[in-house]
């Protein structure tokens, strides 16, 4: 019998490494045969990512359905609330200490939401195995998305030694423990307190001294902040808009600004980041996010 899952498209040159990765990060469908596709392989994921596609593939033998969910280093959230479900899904996933509902979409200044324990252990925090970084995250303290693994890959492979990186709406640290290795300086700015202290915690595991954390509203970082930076990464998806004239304040003269966005249109906010001085700006899809809207990254290099 087959299925339809989400794939990732490899050579096959680099089918061990990538499996190697997946388990690491606890995103492969071990539930699924992989799929030999040409001079590729294709591994089935549990959701999707940047550069995933819809595929199908066989089931490996004893595979027992098991009902929507997205993984979150070990904590699954359903789509449904459904404590029967969940408790199978915690039965068939051995990596797995806890289940999922949210009660609530992302809101409010911290960008958190609340949570249901559906079966296993009560709580929100997990840690999640990501591209050799470990993060420890509070879903329901903290803002944080898996699904920007690939994305901040993506990131760090532009950055060049010794360039001063600022993250705006840092979170827990992944883009900014990810990117410190390049970076001579990284500031991580948030205004959620609890996001601050799980970063301190995250930096301190991943043994990263480049790493300054900044409690502070991203509008009076221009004040707080004595330099100007290479790159600012803006991942305030719902809301980022109306920080871009702070981020131009702060990126210097041929810097690098990557913000993202929710569009409903190609180019929605191209006019913008031209009118404030985006001399050069590439859009890409990150993923889908709801019928009619996708997450957008714009790259800009300012003039």
């Amino acid at each position: 019998m087959t299925v339809e899952q989400w794939g990732v498209r490899v050579p096959f040159r680099q089918g061990e490494e990538t499996r190697q990765a997946l388990i690491g990060e606890e995103a492969l469908d071990v539930t699924l045969k992989v799929l030999h596709d040409g001079d590729g392989l294709v591994f089935p994921v549990l959701v999707e990512r940047d550069g995933a596609a819809r595929y199908c593939f066989e089931e490996l033998p004893g595979r027992i359905e098991l009902p929507r969910h997205e993984q979150v280093g070990g904590i699954a959230i359903m789509q449904e609330n459904d404590p029967e479900g969940a408790a199978k899904i915690l039965a068939c996933r051995p990596s797995l200490h806890t289940v999922l509902f949210p009660e609530s979409q992302v809101s409010g200044e911290y960008r958190t939401r609340k949570y249901a324990v559906l079966a296993g252990t009560d709580t929100t925090r997990t840690e999640v195995v990501e591209h050799g970084h470990r993060f420890v995250v509070d879903l329901a303290g903290a803002y944080f998305s898996a699904r920007l693994s690939t994305e901040r890959q993506r990131v760090f492979e532009q950055v060049c030694e010794g360039e001063r990186v600022l993250d705006m709406f840092a979170g827990v640290g992944p883009f900014a423990i990810t990117l410190a290795p390049r970076a001579s300086l990284m500031v991580a700015a948030d205004l959620n307190p609890q996001a601050i202290l799980l970063m301190i915690e995250n930096i301190r595991k991943n043994r990263v001294a480049n790493v300054i954390p900044v409690l502070a509203d991203a509008r009076r970082l221009e004040k707080i902040l004595p330099w100007k930076f290479d790159r600012i990464i803006m991942n305030l998806p719902l809301a980022g808009t109306e920080f871009l004239p702070e981020a131009f304040r702060l990126v210097r003269p041929g810097g690098t600004i990557h913000f993202y966005s929710l569009v409903s249109k190609e180019g929605e906010y191209l006019a913008r980041v031209k009118e404030l001085g985006g001399a050069l700006v590439t859009e890409r899809v990150v993923r889908s996010y709801s019928p009619g809207q996708w997450h957008a990254v714009y790259d800009i290099v300012v003039r």
